[in-house]
């Protein structure tokens, strides 16, 4: 398939896991991908991959280090 663009709002957690593995093998097929995440995740962490835009939440990344 011919590289194209992709908007991705990914779910936290285990799913996160696995479709970043997919994500990494469609940029390396020359695709251009941009996920939104929310500021303070579980999993979701940046990459050379893909762009990574985030939007604010009712609560902060030392709430989620803390209590998950």
């Amino acid at each position: 398939a011919e590289g194209g663009k992709l908007l991705v709002v990914p779910q936290d957690g285990s799913h996160w896991l696995s479709m970043r593995v997919v994500l990494e093998k469609l940029w390396e097929k020359g695709h251009e991908i941009v996920a939104v995440i929310p500021e303070a995740t579980l999993l979701m962490k940046s990459s050379e991959s893909f762009t990574i835009k985030t939007y604010p939440v009712p609560y902060t990344q030392e709430f989620m280090d803390r209590f998950y």
